[in-house]
Formats: structure tokens, C-alpha cells, sequence
């Protein structure tokens, strides 16, 4: 496997140059414009709803509305949760019609769909339809919501509450915190966020009633995914629903859901006989596109006489939007649960959960899932044990990590970790970050009138989960002889045809350049799973590996009979069949040539593997300077140690830990999605008032490798995808926060936006 940096991806030219396909892209002969009424109050009764004067507008079609998705019976979305609660009981699923039938529950939820001859006249009629509203109060917030006397969103859900989960030993916990010489405590909050990919959301559905069924054209994560979760919902079999994938701009798990919208459109298409599009604005996404994180974490850290971790327990809300997503709850239960114990040997762990409804946009996988939360939890904690304890944070970490000998280690709560080497990825990082000569650094701010900060975090995540059983990738030549690469797994910046077509073009020893990848390909009926929770590399980039393999072996054969050998005779080697002390050879391509035209090519192949859980890891380090009179903080260092395992490219790995550093730099620094407390009004609805990191946000960023190959799959890889938005957001807070220790200022809640930190300051200062 090369880690060297590639001259480009091979993608990167195409999409740059305007090439590339997206759903907008996509047009179907005669089609019809969607437009979406949407809800503007958060928690209000449909009193009436008159869409006459919508009708007579010019160029409309038809409209639609509850009424229509009730006769459908569209209104059961599917759920990922695969396991019980407290008690053993089942989540509460609350109904969601794909418009809203009777009530709305947040603001930007879809109450009628206009659909016209254009996406404008579409628009237009919107504002002619007459809907009357009975105001209920709001619960925006999980304490709101929590509240005795709070408004009810659902009546099959009490309280509010759908679910109630716990992992660990409580009673175990609840003797190690008695015995111990220190406790350290802390309320770490994870801030809802909206992930707001390049792509916005859209979709083209047409239905053919000759076969009774429709083709899709949507942006995702993969085919098999979107289409069991269409078939969920519609009742529609999976067969009569053609999905049609191709370029995605962005997705960080916002993608690998059914949304209403679509839903409407399948309705709307099968009842008019004609396609129907939508392509969502701006606006639209920021209310209605899934939103990300959103818990409440409450934690506790108990340490013996000689800084020893004994116990930990945590205690999450977790807030799920007013209806429940397929991804959203299982993402923040087990993910949390799986690392819990982050890379620390911690005897005795338990963690409580809730997941509570408010009248708020739901709240889905969002990069990371989960595991950014918990990292971020764990590591506020140790570093404010350090604190507390007045011990070196990384002296903290090291005396309690997980040793070379634990492995695979166990954890109290879900994890089985694979080997790994957090001390050597702690000790690369304090080199790369020069961490011992700080201090220096920071005297020099002083004279210039800056706070500087250092900060570091330990973090691991579990990947490698799917919800199919295996994966599978075909090979196959066409009429020419050339070969097509065929997966499940589906692009949306990661640089798959880069990968993987590297992967099979080093197993064959041929270029690069003589291997086409397709992905999420309609009518290929491949097993396997999407691209989430940084698993694509994992898991169809190592079936690419055995693919690639059995190809040799399903060609001996041939190439024996070309060359008028035994195939015990030849050997394999640069991409060609060689004779075993001989000159007779013949190249792998020139072998696939000879027989093209022949249906089916003989060296067509499927190739399936299922692949284990993996645990990427590292260490990241970074400084940061506060400005006093102003509270803006610049970053001035960033340094990132993974364990990703065997990389196979690094100039797509450097993209990913950067993409995913500024993500979570955007998160700790200003992101946060915000409601009116009393209305349930989206306050940041646009880029005017929603924070975005851009470029030059983080101007320098360190990039080192250590790896330790997995023993899950055949590449060694463990993923990388989400490393840099998980270990970004514990490092920057505790460094931002090592800059204000010295005023006394221990803890703050993201986004450490400037007014926060300057008014922390001042009130510091006045104490």
C-alpha cells in the first residue's frame, strides 16, 4: 500500500470543471415542480386548511396535503434501533405523516406540497394557501420538555420521553465512587448543529404504472440503504423502487435518510402520471434538513490516591427534534456506549440515557455519530481532573491509558478495542506540537497582549459497523475488454475512485488508470452497505482487495489454456500470468481483451467479505490565542497523530482528518443552531446568522501517521473518515480553555464564540 501523496484523485478534475452529476442535474421528459408550504410555528393545531386559491394559480397542477399522505398510510418512517430499553421495553414511535395532518410539531415541518409546470409558479402559489393555526406552547428545549406540566408533542409518547437506556454496571460504579480520594464532575453540553452539505437536498421521482413502480433520482449514501427505508415507509416492494445515484456534494450522514419530501413527491407522481421535482433552498435546508448532536451530558470521573481512573458515569439527553429519524437515536445510544470508556482502562463504567422530543427540526447521524460526543465528554473530564488534581494532562492520560498487553481489551460497557497504541500516538504528538516548550509560547502572547492556550485529547471510535451482514463488489469487462469496479458503498467527497481503484489496480499490478469505479449502480442487486460511519475503506474498499484477488485466480484458467500451460505452471506477478521458469507470459488485460464480446465476460465476478468492528484512534494537540479585548480566538497550531491503520492514500486521508478538524473547529468556535425560547422560531436560518468555518480558519494543520493494521480485514485499515471532527472538538475546548484558566475560568459550554468568552472574561475580571 503506498502512503505517498497522489498528483490528484481522480475525481477531483471532473467535479472542479462543472462534470460532475448531481441530483439537480437530473431532468425527465414532462416533469412537474414541487413546492413545499411549511409550517411557521412550532406547536400549533391545523384548524383549516383552504388550498383552493393555490389551484387557481397560474401553471399549478394539483396540491397536496395530510389528507393525501394519510390515504397513502405514508406516515410510519423507519428506525434503525435494533435493541430494547429499561425494563426491556420498546422505543415510543410516534407517527409522521409526510405532511402534517392535524397538528405541526416544528417550524419548517411540511404541511402541503404545490406541484406546477415550474419550480416558480410552484413557489408562487404557496403564499395563496389559507391555513389557520391554534397555538400550543413550545417545549424547544429537553429541560422544557423534561418540565412537569410540559406540552405534550405525541400522546403515545409520556413526557415526552421515547426511550430509556442504560449500559454498565450501576452498582459496581456506585462503589468505586465510594472509595474514591477524588471526584471530578463536569456538564458537558454537545450543541445542536446543522451539517449543511455543499449539495442541497433534492430529489426526481417518475411512477410506471404499467410495472406499478418508480425511479428515484436522490442524493445519498448508497442504494440498498435508501431504498429499505423508501420501501419502509411506502409500503412499496424494494424491487419496483429504482434509485438512481450518482455525484453527491456532501452528505456527513445527513444523506443516508428518507425524508418527507420524497415521500410526497411518490404520491404526487403516481396520482398525475408525470415526474416531479424538487430541489430544496437554502432556507429550506437549514429548517427541515436533519440536524446533528444536541446532548445534554452530565459526567463523573472518580480517581484514587494515586490518580488512577476507578469509575466513570455519564448521563446523556439526548435530543431528538419533534419525530424520530431512521439514524438519529441508535447513532446517539450506541456509539456513546461502544467507547465510553475512551482509551483509558476504567474498571467500573455506566452510562443512563434518555431520548426526549421537543418541538424542534429531528436530529439524525451527523459525522461522527455519537462518537465526537463522547470523546468530547471524556476528554473535558480528564483534562479538568488534571486541573483539579494539578497533575500534567498528559502525565494523566499516560498513567491511565489502556496498555500494549490489555489488547483486545474488553471495555465495561459494548467495545471489544482491537490492538492499538494510544502512548505512541500521545508521544509522536508531543514531538510534532513541541508540548514541553510551551511555556515560552506563551509568555511571548503575554507581551503582545494574548491569552495562549495548549490543549490535547486522547480519542477513539468505533467504525466498521453496517447493517447488512457482508459486502460485495463486482468486477466485470465490457465489450471492449475493460474493467468496471461495481460497489454498494457511494461517494460524497471521500475520493472512492481514487481508493479503491488504487486498491484493485496494486492487487493486480496494473495502472490505476485501467480501473473504473461505479457506485450504487441501479439493476447490479450487490449486498452491502453504505458509506457512514467511516466504514467505506473498511469494508468495500478491503471485498475491492478480494475481489481483485479472485479475479487472478478465476483467470489462471484462461491464461493457462492462452498460454498452452497447466495453470500450476504459471505464476502470476505485475499484472500479467507469467510460465514458471520460462518466457511465455500474457497480461491480465490482454487476456480480458481476447475474450470480449463473449456475454457474460468469463471473468466476471462477485466478491463478498464481512468485516469486524475497527477502533481508529489518536492524539491531536493544538494552541490557540484569545484576544482579550475582543475574545477572538485564532488557532495558531494544530497537530494530528491517527491510527488509521494502513493508509492507501495519504494525500485523501490528509482531506479527510482536515475536512473534519475544521468541522469540529466550526462546532467549538461558533456553530450552534438556535430557537426562540418562547416561539420555537429558528434564530439561524441563513449564513447571515449561522456560523460556518471558511477557508484560512485554520491555516496550519500537522498530518502524521501511526499506524496499527487492524487484524479485522485484509488492507489493515480502521478508517478515517470522522477522526478529525471527533479528536477536534475535546482539543480545541481544552486548549481555548487552558488560555482562560488563568483567570480562573474552568469550564464553558460551545460555541466559544467571542462574545462568550469576552464577557467570561469580564466577569473574571470583576471577581
Amino acid at each position: 500500500m503506498s502512503d505517498t501523496h497522489a498528483a490528484n484523485r481522480r475525481e477531483d478534475l471532473r467535479l472542479i470543471t462543472g462534470r460532475g452529476r448531481y441530483t439537480a442535474d437530473w431532468n425527465l421528459p414532462g416533469q412537474l415542480h414541487a413546492g413545499f408550504l411549511r409550517s411557521d410555528r412550532a406547536h400549533a393545531e391545523i384548524v383549516s386548511l383552504n388550498v383552493k386559491p393555490a389551484l387557481e394559480c397560474r401553471g399549478v397542477v394539483a396540491v397536496f396535503t395530510g389528507a393525501d399522505a394519510l390515504a397513502a398510510g405514508y406516515t410510519q418512517f423507519p428506525s434503525l434501533m435494533t435493541f430494547t430499553g429499561r425494563g426491556g421495553a420498546a422505543i415510543l414511535k410516534p407517527e409522521r405523516p409526510a405532511l402534517a395532518a392535524g397538528k405541526v410539531r416544528f417550524v419548517g415541518e411540511t404541511v402541503a406540497m404545490v406541484v406546477a409546470e415550474s419550480a416558480l409558479a410552484a413557489q408562487d402559489a404557496l403564499g395563496a394557501i389559507d391555513i389557520e393555526y391554534n397555538d400550543l406552547p413550545p417545549a424547544v428545549s429537553v429541560e422544557d420538555a423534561l418540565a412537569a406540566g410540559a406540552p405534550q408533542l405525541h400522546a403515545n409518547v409520556p413526557r415526552n420521553v421515547c426511550f430509556e437506556w442504560e449500559s454498565g454496571d450501576a452498582a459496581a460504579v456506585t462503589k468505586a465512587f465510594e472509595q474514591a480520594a477524588h471526584v471530578t464532575r463536569l456538564k458537558p453540553v454537545t450543541t445542536r448543529v446543522a451539517p449543511n452539505p455543499m449539495e442541497p437536498r433534492a430529489c426526481l421521482i417518475s411512477y410506471d404504472a404499467a410495472s406499478d413502480s418508480y425511479d428515484i433520482y436522490s442524493c445519498s449514501q448508497g442504494i440498498n440503504m435508501l431504498r429499505r427505508q423508501f420501501s419502509v415507509l411506502t409500503g412499496v416492494p424494494e424491487e419496483k423502487l429504482r434509485l438512481h445515484l450518482h455525484d453527491v456534494g456532501g452528505s456527513f450522514g445527513q444523506r443516508s435518510a428518507v425524508y418527507p419530501e420524497y415521500a410526497a413527491q411518490m404520491i404526487a407522481a403516481k396520482k398525475l402520471g408525470r415526474p416531479v421535482k424538487w430541489i430544496s433552498s437554502r432556507s429550506e435546508g437549514f429548517l427541515s434538513d436533519s440536524h446533528g448532536r444536541g446532548i445534554d451530558i452530565a459526567g463523573e470521573l472518580a480517581l484514587d490516591r494515586d490518580s488512577s481512573f476507578l469509575a466513570a458515569r455519564y448521563h446523556f439527553d439526548c435530543d431528538m427534534g419533534a419525530y424520530l429519524t431512521p439514524t438519529g437515536c441508535v447513532s446517539h445510544l450506541r456509539n456513546p456506549a461502544t467507547c465510553m470508556t475512551g482509551v483509558y482502562r476504567i474498571p467500573a463504567l455506566y452510562g443512563s440515557f434518555r431520548v426526549v422530543l421537543t418541538n424542534t427540526a429531528p436530529v439524525a447521524a451527523y459525522r461522527g455519530a455519537g462518537r465526537p460526543d463522547i470523546a468530547y465528554a471524556v476528554e473535558r473530564l480528564v483534562d479538568q481532573a488534571a486541573s483539579e488534581l494539578k497533575i500534567d494532562r498528559d502525565e494523566l492520560r499516560r498513567r491511565n491509558f489502556i496498555p500494549l498487553d490489555a489488547f483486545p481489551y474488553k471495555t465495561p460497557t459494548m467495545g471489544v478495542y482491537e490492538q492499538s497504541d494510544f502512548a505512541g500516538c500521545l508521544d509522536k504528538a508531543l514531538k510534532a506540537a513541541d508540548w514541553s516548550g510551551f511555556a515560552p509560547r506563551r509568555a511571548a502572547a503575554v507581551k503582545r497582549g494574548k491569552l495562549r492556550g495548549i490543549g490535547m485529547a486522547t480519542v477513539i471510535e468505533g467504525t466498521g459497523a453496517g447493517i447488512y451482514p457482508k459486502d460485495q463488489v463486482a468486477i466485470e469487462f465490457d465489450a471492449q475488454g475493460k474493467l468496471t469496479v461495481y460497489t454498494v458503498s457511494l461517494s460524497s467527497g471521500q475520493g472512492h475512485e481514487t481508493t479503491f481503484a488504487a486498491i484493485v489496480a496494486n492487487t493486480l499490478g496494473v495502472a490505476p488508470e485501467a480501473v473504473t469505479l461505479r457506485e450504487s449502480v441501479q439493476g447490479k442487486d450487490l449486498t452491502g452497505n453504505h458509506t457512514g460511519g467511516s466504514r467505506s475503506l473498511v469494508g468495500a474498499g478491503s471485498v475491492c482487495k478480494l475481489a481483485a484477488q479472485k479475479l487472478i485466480e478465476q483467470a489462471r484458467p484462461l491464461a493457462a489454456e492462452e498460454l498452452e500451460l497447466e495453470p500450476s505452471q504459471i505464476d502470476y506477478s505485475e499484472g500479467a500470468f507469467h510460465q514458471r521458469g520460462g518466457e511465455k507470459m500474457i497480461g491480465l488485460l490482454d487476456l480480458a481483451q481476447k475474450h470480449a464480446g463473449r456475454n457474460p465476460h468469463p471473468l466476471d465476478l462477485v466478491a463478498e467479505g464481512t468485516v469486524g468492528s475497527t477502533f481508529p484512534n489518536g492524539c491531536h494537540i493544538a494552541e490557540v490565542e484569545v484576544d482579550p479585548e475582543t475574545g477572538v480566538t485564532e488557532i495558531v497550531s494544530y497537530v494530528a497523530v491517527d491510527d488509521s491503520g494502513n493508509v492507501i492514500d495519504h494525500s485523501v486521508v490528509e482531506g479527510q482528518v482536515h475536512g473534519g478538524v475544521a468541522q469540529g473547529a466550526g462546532q467549538v468556535f461558533g456553530e450552534h443552531v438556535m430557537y426562540d425560547h418562547g416561539s420555537g422560531q429558528l434564530l439561524t436560518g441563513s449564513f447571515s446568522d449561522y456560523f460556518m468555518p471558511r477557508a484560512g480558519f485554520i491555516r496550519d494543520i500537522q498530518i502524521n501517521d501511526h499506524p496499527v493494521p487492524s487484524k479485522t480485514n485484509v488492507l489493515g485499515a480502521k478508517g478515517v473518515g470522522e477522526s478529525g471532527c471527533t479528536a477536534s472538538l475535546p482539543t480545541l475546548a481544552n486548549a481555548t480553555l487552558d488560555a482562560l484558566r488563568p483567570l480562573g475560568i474552568q469550564h464553558l459550554d460551545m460555541p466559544l464564540t467571542p462574545s462568550k468568552l469576552w464577557h467570561a472574561m469580564q466577569a473574571a475580571k470583576t471577581k
